[in-house]
C-alpha cells in the first residue's frame, strides 16, 4: 500500500498531536502548508513533513545559542 499524499486537517492534527481547532488555525495563518480542492482543505504529506523538519531545526538552533 502506498503512503497517502494528502491529509484532512483533522488527520494532520492527529499526526502532530494538536487539536483540530489548532490545526485549522495554523492552516488559516499559513503556518502549516495546505491546498484547496474545491471547498476542501488538504495538507500535503510532504509539506507537513518538511514543516516539521524546519520547525525542529529552527527550535534546535535557537536552543543551542
Amino acid at each position: 500500500m502506498s503512503e497517502r499524499l494528502l491529509y484532512r486537517p483533522a488527520e494532520a492534527a492527529d499526526l502532530i498531536s494538536v487539536s483540530r481547532a489548532r490545526a485549522y488555525e495554523l492552516i488559516a495563518r499559513g503556518v502549516i502548508p495546505s491546498i484547496k480542492i474545491g471547498s476542501s482543505i488538504r495538507v500535503p504529506a510532504d509539506a507537513l513533513k518538511a514543516w516539521i523538519a524546519r520547525e525542529t531545526e529552527t527550535r534546535s538552533s535557537a536552543a543551542s545559542v
